[in-house]
Parts: C-alpha cells; structure tokens; sequence
C-alpha cells in the first residue's frame, strides 16, 4: 500500500508542475478556449492540462518500475502498463491536435478508436467475464475487441461530455479512480492474488494526476485539461479496469469465491469486468444518453454542442459554479463507492451507509438552493 501511495504521489506532484509549462505551450500555440455561449467561463482559458497529466502519469510509472515491491510484479503488469501510457500519449496527442485546431468529431472517434485498437493489437483486452452463477464466460477474439473498443470509446466520450465546469472532470474521475483503486487492491486482499497488478498501478496513478491538477483547475480555472486530458483520463480509467481480467486468476471468481472471503455474497462475479468501470463513471454516461437523446430528438447530431448537461442544469436551479461541481462530485462518490461496497461486501451495514449517503446527497442536491433562495432575494 505505501508503494502504490507514493505512486499517487509522485503523479500529483509531476502533474501540478509540469501544468505551468502547458499553460505556456498553449499560449504560445494559440489553444485557448475561446468564450462560447454554452461555456460559463467569461474570459479566455489555456488548454493542454492533459499534456501535463501524462507527464505525472509516466513519472509514476517510471518511479514504480524501481520500488522494490511493484518491481517483483509479474511480468505482464509493467508491459500492459506501458501499453496503456502508449495508448494514452496517442489519444493526447489527437487531444492536443484538437486543442490547437478543433478537429470535427469524426476525426477525434477515429483517433478513439485507433487508441482501443492498439489495446487490443497489443492483448490489453476484456478476456473474459463471471456470470451470476459463477461460471467463466470466455470471450472469443472478435467479442474481446468489440466489447473492449466500446468500453474505452465510451469512457473518453462520458469524461469529454462531463468536462464543462472548472475542477468537474478531473474530480468525477479522480474519484472514480481512488474508488477503483480500493476495489483492485481490496479484491486481491479477499481472493488471495497478488497486491502489485496494473489496474492498481494505473488508477493510483490516475488519481494522483487528477489530485495534481486540480489545484489548477479548480474554480476560478487557470488551465483547463481540455481533449487531451479529457480523452486522456477517460482511457486511462476504462482500460485500467480492462487490464484486471488478463491479470487475476479466473478460478478466484468462480464459485464466489470473493464472496466467501467478504462478510457476504457479494456482487463481484456480476459486476466484474464491465459493469464496475460503467458504475464508476455513472454520471458523466447518464449525461452523455441524456445528451444523445435531446439532440437526436430535436433533429441535431448527437455531437452538437447545447447547454443543457447535468451541470447547467444545477447551475440554474441555484448552485454555484463551485457548489454544482461539488455535487457532482457527492453524486459519483456516491456511485462509485458505492458500487465498490456492494460489490465486495454486503449486510445491513453496507445498505444503511449506502441509504444514510443517498439522503445526504439529494439534500444538498435540491433543498440547499431552495433553502438559501429567499435570503438571496432579500439581498440588495
């Protein structure tokens, strides 16, 4: 475990470095966002946080490679993790193109899905999943590209279309990296596997490039991560989760046997490996069907921008730009530990946390701007 923290540190602190020098390639290059009518920003904002961000990212993977406990890993945990940085720079650098540029939508799904081929052209791939009964579902070579490239294409998309208030999509997914994160590291505990595997590595890493930015991003922004950090952490995060079924053994999962270690049943063996990442990032994928349905109803492409996502939505019932981002942030901690607890404990403990943080969470939702709004039009 103080590997893997110090993993999340070296990352945070080469991220919030390394974003002074993005700040100052993005001027000089001319990526800035421009004030549009759907932003809430009113003056112009430097891109390419995301170049800073795979910069931490490779520095913790480079400083893990050298820490005496995750250099024992197996041999497939430092190939497949380089395999993803490699995915990762590629989808950047589509980003930064896009940042300079603006690159229509076509071209950027193309450079998604050139980033899924080369996971799967390099076996960094869904191989398999459990099914409720606890048998092994094996997936054959056209299945395991198919279902990998529509996890990871969908990810970037759901990160991208939540990235539209100051701090919003380096909090959603830093949180759902740290939750993912603890579900890797607790699952191996239960089942017996070992500790050091890539999902671990590559969300503690995650996280800590999202903690380092944030400082940056936060509202009043200096630097937003623009595509290609959004596009960045989305395939970081869906492929950290696609690299746990080539790594565990899958006779841990068979016959519940991560159940039989927690305090329960345990919902693993239906959670695991597709459902758990579309969990963690339930908000910004309900924002993104939400987002298709609007525009493909009113006769636009599901691709044009509007100003009716989650978080404009919180902005006009009465939230702050930093309140909306916090309860955007309450909403996918919710889901996201949550579906962790679930998945790896059950009992009258696991509901009752699960309820007590439900309340919690719509309350603030939607009595805090009820509650504060006659004091503020009293105000002069």
């Amino acid at each position: 475990m103080r590997e893997y923290l110090l993993v999340f540190l070296v990352a945070a602190a080469v991220t919030y470095l390394l974003t002074v020098i993005a700040r100052e390639i993005a001027l000089r290059t001319g990526a800035v966002a421009r004030v549009r009518d759907r932003d809430v920003h009113d003056e112009p904002i430097p891109y390419m946080g995301g170049l800073a961000m795979l910069g931490g990212l490779v520095a913790a993977y480079l400083v893990a490679r050298e820490l005496p406990f995750l250099s024992d890993a197996g041999p497939f945990v430092f190939r497949d993790a380089g395999v993803v940085l490699l995915a990762g720079a590629l989808i950047c650098a589509v980003g930064v193109l896009d940042d300079i540029f603006e690159l229509d939508a076509l071209t950027k799904l193309g450079g998604q899905l050139l980033a899924a081929g080369f996971l799967v052209a390099f076996k960094v791939q869904i191989n398999w999943f459990t099914m409720p009964d606890g048998t092994i579902f094996s997936l054959d070579a056209a299945q395991r590209a198919l279902l990998t490239s529509v996890l990871v294409v969908a990810t970037i998309n759901a990160v991208n279309f939540v990235d539209g208030l100051d701090g919003l999509a380096a909090g959603v997914v830093g949180i759902g990296a740290s939750a993912f994160f603890l579900f890797c590291y607790t699952l191996t505990v239960l089942t017996g596997e070992p500790r050091n595997t890539t999902a671990a590595l590559l969300s503690a890493a995650l996280a800590g490039a999202c903690a380092g930015f944030l400082p940056h991003n936060i509202n009043p922004a200096r630097l937003f991560m623009g595509d290609s950090g959004s596009m960045l952490i989305g395939l970081m995060l869906s492929a950290s989760a696609v690299t746990l079924t080539g790594q565990l053994n899958q006779a841990s999962f068979s016959g519940g046997a991560a159940g039989q270690a927690s305090s329960g049943p345990g919902l693993a063996p239906m959670i695991l490996p597709v459902l758990l990442p579309i969990s963690i990032l339930i908000v910004p994928l309900v924002d993104l069907v939400l987002a298709v349905v609007r525009r493909t109803a009113a006769g636009r492409s599901p691709f044009a921008p509007d100003k009716q996502h989650l978080h404009h939505r919180l902005l006009e019932i009465g939230h702050s730009q930093r309140r909306a981002v916090f309860i955007m942030w309450l909403w996918a901690a919710l889901v996201a530990f949550g579906a962790v607890l679930a998945s790896l404990y059950s009992g009258p403990l696991v509901l009752v946390s699960l309820a007590v943080g439900t309340v919690l969470t719509i309350t603030l939702t939607f009595v805090v701007p009820i509650a504060r709004r006659p004091r503020m039009l009293e105000s002069p």
